[in-house]
């Protein structure tokens, strides 16, 4: 089994075209800006896409890419478990912009917003009503306590349990036909 390591974003575009880019994230967040030639496959598919990812590190070396970081490590040890090198964007997305590197974003991209704006109104959304009819009935303050103390847990251990259920909706999913033709790319 092999070990995980991470390059930065610098490192990553002085050699972009040594790479197989792999965007675990969510279609909504990939739709809205990824490294130039990223393939996406969602995390919570990985499973599914070894024997593909396997061809494509027999190419090319795979970096991950994702938001956090934390999806990308995740994808890493997952594969070094199946006995796929791969290495992780430290710095995510968001540093490879900031540090002035192109986004690239699909033409046919449906609109889906991204996964943290997602959470931020699903937790609201369950929040003020909680909070509202919490003045008249108290339990229902439990409500608004609960989504505070998942927040401050997802803050804490850096996962977010909203985020894999909202990931499991219809809208997050990618499209059968998009993720077929990336397998096809990868082992082709």
């Amino acid at each position: 089994m092999t070990t995980p390591t991470a390059i930065t974003p610098a490192q990553a575009a002085a050699r972009l075209e040594d790479y197989t880019i792999i965007d675990v994230r969510a279609p909504g967040a990939y739709a809205s800006g990824h490294l130039p030639g990223a393939h996406n496959i969602p995390l919570d598919h990985l499973h599914t896409t070894l024997p593909a990812l396997k061809a494509a590190a027999s190419r090319a070396a795979l970096l991950m890419v994702c938001a956090s970081g934390n999806r990308s490590t995740t994808a890493c040890t997952e594969l070094a478990a199946a006995d796929i090198p791969a290495t992780t964007l430290s710095g995510t997305t968001t540093a490879w912009a900031g540090e002035g590197h192109t986004l690239h974003h699909p033409d046919n991209a449906r609109s889906v917003w991204p996964m943290a704006r997602q959470v931020r109104l699903a937790a609201g959304s369950l929040v003020v009503p909680g909070l509202a009819a919490g003045a008249g009935w108290r339990p229902a303050r439990r409500l608004s306590a609960a989504i505070g103390t998942g927040l401050v847990f997802s803050a804490a251990t850096d996962t977010c349990g909203m985020a894999a259920a909202l990931a499991k909706l219809p809208h997050n999913q990618p499209r059968t036909t998009d993720l077929h033709t990336t397998l096809q790319a990868l082992q082709g």
